[in-house]
């Protein structure tokens, strides 16, 4: 039987750990916001109420202040710290201090967005005024506040210049969160592993092949290449975009062409090292630069000229800006830059991220907007932040014509996000080869929901999975020339050895476009659970596979067949 002191003394642990996650969900929230300027506060917080139910306990700011910058415990906080292992207190110093590099300006342009506002609808539920209103108001100023501070914007900056005399934390609704959050990592975990046995059982019963003796893809090809930009004017359009061309030189064949789409915020140099691998390979590269959702369009954000990362028009112009760079191409053919090089039948496209979905329209694969409405009612319970962008389509009118384009032969779509925009049904359409690359520590277009279940909606008869265990939304993307990128992410945002997963995207793509656009089945061997076996190095697991079915995924999810 327990003492009443053993019952106090797990009460206390208990709320602990209620209090740490709920900084924890809150740091979450935080980090999630990767925008004008309210006015300043008469006063600031100076404690934290944690509510749980009719219980509630709080501790002054000061004491975690004073911990965060000084590593000092002092009696309010022991009441707590006496009860936490090292570990706990030692994330709890780093979240506390931990510095996200973004001016007030870019904060607050970023919050007045729709993306923005959802997010903070959703922290608000959690994060309450002294008052006990949904935090909505208050935790947009200290965002903005906390960022105009020297030391930049952290959690501890947000707390201080949370606008009311103390912040009241609904611990009920955060571990609500915690539990949805903890599911879908779970979830989420379950679903590699079935990937990974699936792949791993493929690569057994794959044609046994010595890749030793084989060409390196991961390599450089023969061929030389010429870089020439052009700037395309769209006149239906009234939109100019510019384009680098990748030319192979040598040879007397006509040169088949791969397309590259940039995702969100991304220009053309992003992909510019694949794009030199391929031509090294035969492929005339053609890299488009999307001006309604690129870098200069998230600056113009940042720095308060524009009003969306995107604006949803882009999820028509994006496909028509290719469509209308191959009518340029297939224009030009007898252009001296050109000297009738160009293969207009064999042409591949290639997009990350919102080029992904680019990529994906262009294979066939029309915007579902029933589906996507259907998508959207998620009333801020999801932690799907790829789905808020793809929800800003509902404001779009239809397009009047298809934007698919036959003259594309295979896709590859990385990272793409398309659960609510494309859908089952549309995604069924495509009947080119495509391949799905995700990375599973993905937290902007996360794998389970955008890639896995929309890889297990083709029917395409040849479709293939390729999975980078440890990589993130951002592994893929060439490093930014210092002081050139909008916003300079952290390593723990692009995960570890990037470099490494870029050496898996060269050589896969070159094994793809060469046997899907360039219609070469020798390469077909590298499209192999068994190749991929044989390249895959730590600390980022590689792997292939060409079947995964809905059955499969909800076995692996729930443990049973449909």
């Amino acid at each position: 039987m327990h003492s009443s002191t053993d019952s106090g003394s797990q009460n206390r642990r208990h709320w602990v750990r209620q209090a740490f996650k709920s900084l924890g969900i809150k740091s979450l929230g935080l980090f999630l916001l990767a925008p004008m300027f309210t006015a300043r506060p008469a006063f600031a917080a100076d404690r934290i109420y944690f509510a749980y139910g009719a219980l509630e306990r709080s501790i002054p700011i000061s004491s975690l202040e004073n911990y965060a910058k000084n590593g000092k415990i002092d009696r309010d906080l022991a009441d707590y710290a006496q009860y936490a292992d090292a570990e706990q207190l030692a994330q709890l110093r780093t979240v506390l201090m931990a510095r996200i590099p973004l001016s007030h300006v870019a904060v607050s342009q970023f919050l007045y967005t729709s993306q923005g506002e959802a997010v903070l609808d959703r922290l608000g539920q959690v994060i309450q005024t002294e008052a006990r209103q949904p935090g909505f108001y208050a935790l947009r100023a200290a965002l903005i506040l906390g960022a105009d501070q020297p030391e930049g914007l952290t959690l501890l900056n947000v707390l201080r210049k949370f606008p009311t005399r103390s912040i009241r934390i609904d611990v009920s609704r955060s571990l609500e969160l915690a539990r949805v959050l903890e599911a879908l990592v779970t979830q989420t975990q379950k679903t590699i592993a079935a990937v990974d046995r699936q792949a791993a059982a493929e690569a057994t019963s794959d044609p046994q092949v010595d890749f030793t003796q084989l060409p390196d893809l991961r390599k450089r090809g023969r061929l030389t290449w010429k870089k020439q930009a052009v700037a395309l004017t769209d006149r239906s359009r009234n939109r100019i975009f510019p384009v680098d061309l990748y030319l192979p030189q040598g040879g007397s064949q006509r040169y088949p062409i791969i397309v590259i789409s940039h995702g969100v915020g991304s220009d053309r140099s992003t992909f510019a090292y694949l794009a030199e691998h391929l031509a090294s390979y035969g492929f005339m590269v053609a890299v488009p630069e999307h001006p309604g959702s690129n870098a200069k369009q998230l600056t113009a954000l940042l720095n308060g000229k524009a009003n969306e990362v995107a604006e949803p028009s882009e999820f028509i112009d994006r496909p028509l800006d290719v469509k209308y760079l191959l009518d340029y191409l297939a224009s030009a053919q007898d252009d001296p830059m050109f000297q009738g090089k160009l293969n207009l039948e064999q042409v591949g496209v290639i997009g990350q991220s919102f080029g992904a979905y680019t990529a994906l329209a262009l294979a066939g694969a029309p915007i579902d907007f029933q589906h996507l409405q259907k998508s959207c009612n998620y009333n801020n319970e999801t932690f799907n932040i790829s789905l808020l962008l793809q929800c800003r389509a509902l404001e779009l009118v239809p397009p009047r014509s298809s934007l698919h384009d036959p003259r594309v032969k295979a896709v590859i779509a990385l990272n793409p996000p398309i659960s609510g925009i494309l859908g089952q049904e549309s995604l069924s359409q495509i009947k080119i080869p495509v391949l799905i690359g995700a990375g599973s520590a993905d937290t902007i277009a996360p794998a389970l929901p955008e890639q896995i279940q929309p890889f297990t909606w083709l029917t395409t008869p040849n479709r293939y999975f390729a999975l980078i265990e440890g990589a993130t939304h951002f592994s893929t993307l060439a490093e930014a020339p210092s002081g050139s990128a909008p916003v300079a992410l952290p390593l723990q945002v692009i995960g570890p050895n990037p470099a490494l997963a870029r050496r898996y995207l060269v050589a896969l793509s070159v094994a793809f476009c060469e046997t899907y656009v360039a219609n070469r089945p020798d390469y077909r061997p590298y499209l192999s659970a068994a190749y991929a076996k044989s390249i895959t190095q730590s600390p980022l697991t590689f792997s292939l596979m060409r079947s995964f079915t809905a059955s499969q995924l909800k076995e692996a999810i729930t443990g049973s067949v449909q």
